[in-house]
């Protein structure tokens, strides 16, 4: 029998498609009849919340994941029988990073720097703070001092950055260090006991880059934008991870790359045995 696969991705502009690029009609039907096999189990690693990711389930007819890591890392559930289970273990992992700091006290720490809106608090949680920023505004200068700040209280954080193309509004999370996409895909393949060999991450954002850059085996979708291909390839250049990061490239099935065809690539580039099982669904 196939030893168990992970299957982890982004949603918007991942799998789903709601980006600016065509989507070739038979990927998701391919997708979601791979996923449904006893061997995988499917992951959703996503910014939105658990709302959020029930509406996308809802509303472009996804499969029922077995887990959800939401909230840009923040939250993490298992999904039994349409039960959100979420795991205390994960709260209790990451907590420590913001040391004793909840999310009012950490806002009112941040608040004297200009150019940063608080978001909906809807998209806020216990572990997350996040702001719009000017799409237009040059973000290195703030992200250092608040760095520097954050570190000067004591606080191990992580600042993520990227841009909600259909808005175009700049997007910045404040999360523990410990709480990125990559550290929450790495927390749930531990407690799986499903090694980087028999895992894939897909993914199209700057808020997936920690995964891009890390040793787990990742594929950027052939729709992401230029700068987040390039910077990419440099920071999985830079940590020695380059064989662990692959572009979609289309023509694959006769799909495009894009979207849930780039995730089907991926997975068949990392794990060539799936071929198999989605020529049987062209």
């Amino acid at each position: 029998m196939t030893e168990r696969i992970l299957i982890c991705t982004d949603l918007d502009r991942t799998l789903l498609p709601n980006g600016s690029a065509p989507e070739s009609p038979q990927a998701r039907p391919i997708f979601k009849r791979v996923v449904a096999r006893p061997e995988v189990l499917l992951a959703y690693v996503s910014g939105r919340h658990k709302a959020l990711v029930e509406q996308a389930i809802a509303e472009y007819d996804l499969p029922q994941p077995d887990f959800v890591i939401g909230d840009v890392g923040t939250s993490l559930y298992e999904l039994k029988q349409n039960h959100w289970l979420a795991s205390e273990a994960w709260a209790a992992e990451i907590a420590p990073d913001w040391a004793g700091y909840d999310h009012a006290r950490l806002q009112a720490l941040l608040a004297g720097f200009s150019g940063l809106t608080p978001q909906e608090a809807a998209k806020q949680n216990r572990f997350k703070l996040s702001y719009y920023l000017p799409v237009d505004m040059d973000t290195a200068p703030l992200l250092r001092d608040m760095q520097t700040l954050l570190r000067a209280k004591g606080l191990r954080a992580e600042l993520i950055y990227s841009v909600d193309e259909a808005e175009q509004v700049g997007l910045l999370d404040v999360l523990p260090a410990s709480a990125t996409k990559f550290h929450a895909v790495e927390f749930l393949m531990k407690q799986l006991g499903i090694d980087v060999a028999h895992s894939v991450f897909a993914g199209d954002s700057g808020n997936d880059l920690p995964v891009m850059a890390s040793a787990v085996q990742a594929v950027l979708v052939a729709n992401a934008s230029l700068d987040v291909q390039q910077e990419a390839q440099r920071l999985a250049r830079q940590q020695g991870h380059e064989a662990a990061l692959y572009q979609a490239k289309g023509r694959f099935l006769g799909m495009n790359g894009n979207y849930a065809a780039g995730i089907l690539e991926g997975v068949a580039y990392y794990l060539p045995f799936t071929q198999e099982w989605m020529q049987a669904y062209e």
